[in-house]
């Protein structure tokens, strides 16, 4: 029970830093952009090297004890495609309404730390009258809403993959759980500045923010509890076949949103450093726990 326990407690670690995100975004003066870089490719080095030397032979050798030596590598094959897929599924039905990987200018992160500051340009009504003020507000909390919305159905496979991994090897599970909360930092403030420049109010900014971070936990805790009800426990093939599907889910998320938001960033070699980094670092942990 303690270990159900750490893994639900990383994995509500990594979701809440959507919340840190906002505060960056309310209190940071300036962001370090090749910080960032560094940091979103370390947590792909991180992801990408645990999900194909640690995750995926793990979920082998669980579906080979339970499917055979013939039939195992197979099914390991189908569950990681069937996790790329699964959350590719996600990722074209629930689009962000904008890249939840891009830091916001200066400019616009201004006003959230103080009052007095101008709002830059593209967030201003039109002038024609109080209609139009009205519809712009409503626009800009469609889109910070739907932001959260996006961000928060994305977020379930992920904290099933934390939870999993954290369940089956803590020192595992730590690690990805500070890859994930480090890229749901940029998540957090692209659901805080629509939200506050929609209403004004920086504590409803910041509420929804650290919501939309709240579906890695409660996904978690759903996955793993629809497991217990159906198959009255984790059998050696439902827990090969998850730790398949988490692989995927974890190189498509590292490839489709870390990489290109790493480069983004900062220079080529600052995402390149990172990722090296990340996996260097992962190997290292792996080979000193053994």
């Amino acid at each position: 029970m303690n270990a159900v326990w750490l893994a639900f407690g990383l994995t509500l670690f990594a979701g809440m830093a959507t919340g840190i995100g906002s505060g960056i975004a309310f209190f940071a003066r300036r962001a370090n952009y090749r910080f960032l870089s560094v940091a979103t490719g370390f947590s792909a080095g991180v992801m990408l090297y645990v999900s194909f030397v640690e995750i995926l032979p793990k979920g082998a050798s669980a579906l080979a004890a339970a499917g055979g030596e013939m039939w195992g590598p197979w099914f390991n094959a189908a569950a990681f495609f069937g996790g790329i897929l699964f959350i590719g599924v996600i990722d074209v039905l629930i689009p962000a309404a904008e890249n939840p990987h891009v830091t916001h200018a200066e400019r616009e992160r201004a006003p959230l730390r103080g009052p007095g500051a101008p709002r830059p340009g593209f967030t201003a009504a039109p002038p024609e009258g109080a209609q139009d003020l009205h519809d712009h507000g409503r626009k800009l909390a469609r889109v910070g809403l739907f932001t959260a919305l996006a961000i928060a159905i994305h977020n379930f496979p992920e904290g099933l993959a934390t939870f999993l991994a954290a369940l089956d090897n803590p020192r595992v599970g730590v690690a990805i759980a500070v890859a994930v909360a480090l890229h749901n930092i940029p998540e957090g403030v692209s659901v805080a500045v629509p939200i506050f420049y929609a209403t004004g109010s920086r504590r409803r900014a910041f509420i929804f923010s650290l919501l939309s971070g709240l579906a890695e936990p409660i996904g978690a805790v759903v996955g793993y509890a629809l497991l217990r009800v159906i198959t009255g426990g984790l059998p050696a093939g439902a827990t090969g076949a998850l730790f398949g599907g988490v692989a995927g889910v974890m190189v498509y998320i590292s490839l489709d949103e870390l990489l290109p938001a790493s480069r983004a960033y900062g220079t080529s070699h600052d995402s390149l450093a990172g990722l090296i980094g990340g996996m260097a670092v992962m190997a290292l942990s792996l080979l000193l726990l053994r």
